[in-house]
């Protein structure tokens, strides 16, 4: 005899109760408060289509935490919470049930990072932190090699550990410069998996419920870093210290520290970004997103900027320039908008222990900065 969830997917009430779902996820954009012109609203939608792609991937192809695997939640055509241009960043999802070994290689990165995480955007828009290693605390061969244990009970050598809530991975492998480094390289298995024949095989009674979570990981993420602008709101073209804790609850790494806001200019204004020192240990990164904290097109035009990549004055002080045109040489380090008059922003400090100069900003005439007087 068929079963309800049987004859849901051969008549095809599951995919049609998954595209209204997915109807229902785009309100997300629509929310009092969000941009209305069309360039925005244009964003808003492929947004929704990127974090569709995400959602797909994480929960129908790459869900099994017995037959893990590596994947992108973002790269650079899958934005998601001012994610870093600087990055390559990898995801997989596991189980606090099992154990897991990881088997890589260096490569030349200046910055990799290993964390396991609780909670699913999907479900309650938090990714807690529940174990971190990173290369600098890691047993490495000669030749590059290195093996990472993942389980709840502590390991001799590299153990990343986890809890019995861990429900997945983040990999972050941060550059300097991409040209001429090589990334990082690695692999997972489960090392206890449970026994099941076919186990790696699509079970067609759970995919209705994947379909929901994929759905539900549109809308509850949109949902998040839209509250985010409301919260960065209140400190327009500003960059305090962000609330680290919600940093970290939303998959941030223990390693950074964050200055996060929103910033907004007029066709003749530009936002002057500014800090008398770099710390002498670790490295930072700024980078400019649009409203929906996605990363700005970084493939073809400079929307951000690092520690090898910036120009600094005489002093050693840091002032970087975002602006709708480029203010000429007097200021190499210009961002540009990419036709966007608003957007997140976000200045991180990787590495730098708990030395977080503070960063200081200005909003003041393109003509001004054009004729040298600010």
């Amino acid at each position: 005899m068929t079963s309800r969830a049987e004859q849901r997917i051969v008549d095809g009430s599951a995919w049609r109760d998954f595209c209204r779902a997915l109807e229902k996820a785009g309100d997300s954009i629509l929310r009092p408060g969000t941009p209305t012109d069309v360039f925005d609203r244009a964003e808003g939608i492929r947004y929704l289509t990127r974090l569709l792609r995400a959602g797909l991937e994480s929960q129908i192809e790459s869900s099994d935490p017995c037959h893990p695997r590596f994947f992108q939640l973002s790269n650079d055509t899958i934005k998601i919470g001012n994610d870093n241009p600087d990055n390559i960043y990898h995801n997989c999802n596991i189980s606090g049930r099992y154990d897991y070994l990881i088997r890589g290689t260096r490569g030349t990165v200046p910055y990799l990072s290993f964390g396991t995480k609780a909670g699913s955007y999907d479900r309650d828009a938090e990714m807690r932190p529940t174990g971190q290693i990173d290369a600098r605390r890691m047993q490495v061969e000669p030749d590059g090699r290195f093996e990472i244990l993942v389980s709840r009970k502590q390991q001799a050598g590299n153990w990343l550990p986890m809890e019995e809530s861990s429900e997945s991975i983040i990999v972050r492998q941060t550059f300097d410069e991409r040209e001429g480094a090589t990334p990082a390289h690695y692999e997972i298995e489960c090392l206890n998996p449970d026994e099941r024949e076919h186990a790696d095989a699509l079970d067609p009674l759970a995919l209705e419920a994947a379909l929901g979570r994929a759905t539900s990981f549109v809308t509850q993420t949109s949902n998040l870093f839209i509250d985010w602008m409301g919260l960065y709101e209140k400190h327009l073209n500003q960059l305090p210290s962000d609330d680290q804790d919600r940093c970290q609850r939303a998959g941030g790494d223990a390693n950074i520290h964050y200055h996060q806001s929103y910033w907004m200019l007029d066709p003749d204004q530009a936002l002057v970004i500014e800090t008398d020192r770099i710390p002498a240990v670790g490295t930072w990164n700024f980078q400019l997103s649009n409203y929906w904290m996605e990363s700005l097109d970084y493939r073809h035009h400079r929307i951000h900027i690092n520690q090898a990549t910036a120009a600094y004055e005489p002093d050693g002080s840091l002032r970087i320039v975002v602006a709708h045109r480029d203010p000429g040489p007097r200021y190499p380090n210009w961002l540009d908008t990419c036709r966007h008059d608003r957007g997140g922003m976000l200045f991180r400090w990787i590495g730098c222990g708990d030395d977080h100069p503070p960063v200081r900003t200005r909003v003041v005439r393109l003509s001004e900065l054009a004729a040298g007087t600010r």
